[in-house]
């Protein structure tokens, strides 16, 4: 009995004394949405600081959005595109398919384009045009669509002419740079590098690869970024032009940029249910003013079997100032031998999942905590634990905290994991449980925290507050 005792106090080392039991959630349904103005057209600020760069982060209140849908729809075809991008992630995993210098760029939440995704705008040629690209942290590859187009989705603003940029240039077969995708293709013709991504929902983009020049705010420009020109464009990428690797792969965006910046980043996600005016301001930085000073930070882990995702050992989690009980350490641990298992912090994908095990005791645990809330009947999606709070301004919930090696220690605030779902007053524990063994820290719990990716040290941090 002292043994255990004495295992559960190395485990959580700071529970009991760092996150209070308790917390409060304000009631606050969802809440539809206005017409708004698009981030496009939005003025972008500029930094004294001839090292950064630095774009606002807006909330999706900042994108203009028309549409009959509820709050609630929205939300549903998030989860279910969601879902979608989680049997992405496995079928990379070869699972079945269920410098002193920095640079910051704006993030908006996709949520008003029924996408799961967070937002950056970015110039791009030369001269530039303006796009918004989708961030993901789950991928390598950076693209955007071309014209010509042989299918194009809807996006928002023009689409990339190549032919109207002067720094545009197509990477030969031969070169380096086409051996470094995973399936390097070749018109042998013109004796151009052809790319293709496929994506678990089903969306797909394909063209060639090429060099082109990356403008950000204050007029800062990055020259040769190997960036994949989509021709053939096809499935739900929602709005964006396209999309910005930003996994630990050889081609991703911050590899890219190591030689000048190193291989550090961080962002803050805003809230994306959050109806209040105005929207708190957010960024993604590059560089070493990504890292800020005091930060806890837990190792990476490194999955031989694939470059690309950000892996940590998450070694337990609390709920209400208890650690919970009812599994194994190794439901959480990457297998090394196999690829497989293992947690992944990931900003594509929404709703964080848990190996089943795990989920169904932190569910079970959490049920006990809310036991004088009124659980409603049945789930909503993904969701299987959900409350009806109509009747309720504000509500004392307990406090859920996630604990890493190395003694860093995360206590979600409580909108990051019980969350409004309808505009009546319905509230689910927005976690979900897998079969995969791939656990997955989504954007939901990640929200309002600075999450830091320092490569060059194999470590990542997560600063409550980070705006």
């Amino acid at each position: 009995m002292a043994s255990s005792l004495f295992l559960l106090l190395l485990l959580f080392p700071l529970t009991t004394t760092s996150t209070p039991s308790h917390q409060t959630l304000i009631c606050t349904p969802l809440q539809d949405y206005p017409t708004l103005t698009p981030l496009l057209d939005q003025t972008l600020t500029h930094t004294s600081d001839p090292s950064s760069l630095h774009l606002p982060i807006s909330h999706h209140d900042s994108l203009h959005f028309t549409s009959n849908l509820t709050s609630s729809s929205l939300l549903l075809l998030r989860l279910n595109r969601d879902s979608s991008h989680v049997s992405f992630l496995h079928s990379l995993l070869g699972l079945p398919r269920h410098s002193n210098r920095s640079f910051v760029s704006p993030i908006v939440s996709g949520l008003s384009y029924g996408s799961g995704e967070y937002f950056t705008r970015i110039g791009i040629g030369t001269p530039q045009t303006q796009s918004l690209f989708v961030l993901d942290t789950g991928s390598d590859v950076v693209w955007v669509q071309c014209a010509p187009c042989r299918h194009c989705y809807n996006q928002t603003g023009r689409i990339f002419n190549p032919r109207n940029s002067r720094s545009y240039r197509s990477v030969p077969c031969t070169a380096p740079l086409c051996h470094r995708l995973d399936l390097p293709g070749c018109d042998k013709r013109r004796q151009k590098c052809l790319y293709e991504v496929s994506y678990g929902d089903g969306s797909v983009t394909t063209g060639e690869l090429s060099t082109e020049t990356l403008t950000f705010s204050g007029g800062a420009r990055i020259g040769r970024v190997v960036v994949g020109c989509g021709h053939d464009n096809e499935g739900l990428f929602v709005a964006a032009a396209g999309l910005v690797g930003l996994g630990r792969g050889p081609l991703s965006f911050p590899s890219q940029l190591a030689h000048r910046y190193g291989r550090q980043f961080s962002y803050c996600l805003v809230d994306r249910t959050s109806s209040g005016a105005p929207p708190k301001p957010s960024s993604i930085v590059f560089g070493s003013g990504s890292v800020p000073a005091g930060i806890a930070f837990t190792p990476m882990v490194r999955n031989p079997k694939l470059a690309t995702f950000y892996y940590v050992q998450l070694i337990g989690i609390s709920i209400g100032g208890a650690p919970v009980s009812g599994f194994s350490q190794s439901d959480l641990r990457l297998n090394r031998q196999t690829g497989r298992g293992g947690v992944i912090v990931d900003s594509g994908t929404s709703v964080t999942r848990l190996a089943r095990s795990v989920y169904v005791a932190v569910r079970d645990a959490f049920r006990a905590g809310t036991a004088g809330l009124e659980r409603t009947a049945g789930g909503f999606s993904l969701f299987d634990t959900c409350y009806d709070l109509s009747a309720h301004s504000e509500v004392k919930v307990p406090t859920l905290a996630m604990h890493f090696a190395g003694g860093a220690v995360v206590a979600l605030p409580p909108e990051n994991y019980l969350i409004p779902v309808d505009t009546k007053g319905t509230f689910c524990f927005a976690f979900a449980g897998t079969d995969s063994g791939v656990s997955i820290i989504g954007n939901i719990q990640q929200q309002g925290f600075r999450v830091v990716f320092d490569a060059d040290r194999e470590r990542i941090g997560f600063v409550p507050r980070g705006y």
